[in-house]
């Protein structure tokens, strides 16, 4: 059997998110548009693939044991062991099929986590769905809903992130850019800013802060399903005020003497 997890560099005690991450380096690495080899790049997207999908994954860690070309599952199989020990053994229950589909949400959703309605589209008809959003996502995770999908199907939702036009997301911390006056940084202040939850938070600014400090508040950043949560960092732009009094200028014009 082909080593997927060898393939990717990865141990199998790996996570999801590391499988994605040593995807990404090594499919950037061997493309072949890059020179790369097309074999390799193959196997890297082939091992992906697999691991790269909860139940595929779980299927390749699990394989069925296979007795004179059947399964435990085939019915041969089955039907000599009712003959041997009467009943049915390793009897399998019908598969599941998957029904996939891309689900586009913001980062607000990613904070927040909670139930959206989803509709759902397949040969057997459309249906919306309540779907619980994990909190923390990350954009191109799958996660799997058991039996959502019309007809009792599984369904797989790979979830996309649009950009924020005003955070940047590193993990589970977020960064987010605030303009105070240059009196504030020279003089140090208390400013106002929010999470982004919306919920309002109180900074302080040390004096003599320079332009394009970067402030830290522990604790306010994305959380994940498992509980860890990240930081908040704020970005300070210097504001000069409009106005300025003669006297001001001077002095200042003084100082640069």
């Amino acid at each position: 059997m082909t080593d997927h997890y060898a393939a990717l560099g990865v141990p199998r005690t790996a996570t999801a998110a590391e499988i994605k991450q040593a995807f990404r380096k090594l499919a950037s690495q061997h493309h072949p548009d890059k020179g790369g080899d097309t074999a390799k790049f193959q196997a890297i997207q082939a091992a992906y693939a697999v691991l790269g999908d909860e139940q595929k994954r779980s299927e390749y860690n699990n394989p069925q044991p296979q007795f004179g070309g059947f399964g435990a599952g085939h019915p041969q199989f089955n039907d000599i062991f009712a003959q041997m020990f009467g009943g049915q053994f390793g009897q399998q229950h019908p598969r599941r099929n998957h029904v996939r589909m891309t689900l586009y949400i913001s980062l607000l959703d990613v904070a927040q986590g909670g139930k959206k309605a989803v509709a759902v589209g397949t040969s057997q008809g459309q249906s919306t769905v309540e779907i619980e959003v994990p909190l923390g996502l990350n954009d191109g995770d799958n996660i799997q809903y058991g039996g959502l999908a019309p007809g009792g199907q599984d369904l797989v939702i790979t979830f996309r992130i649009h950009p924020d036009s005003s955070w940047r997301r590193d993990g589970l911390n977020l960064t987010v850019e605030h303009s105070v006056s240059v009196w504030d940084l020279i003089m140090g202040a208390e400013i106002t800013v929010k999470n982004i939850l919306g919920h309002s938070l109180t900074v302080k600014v040390p004096p003599r802060c320079q332009p394009s400090a970067v402030l830290r508040l522990r604790g306010q950043g994305l959380k994940d399903r498992r509980g860890a949560q990240g930081d908040q960092f704020v970005k300070l732009n210097a504001q000069i005020p409009a106005t300025l009094a003669p006297e001001l200028i001077e002095a200042i014009e003084k100082y640069r003497e």
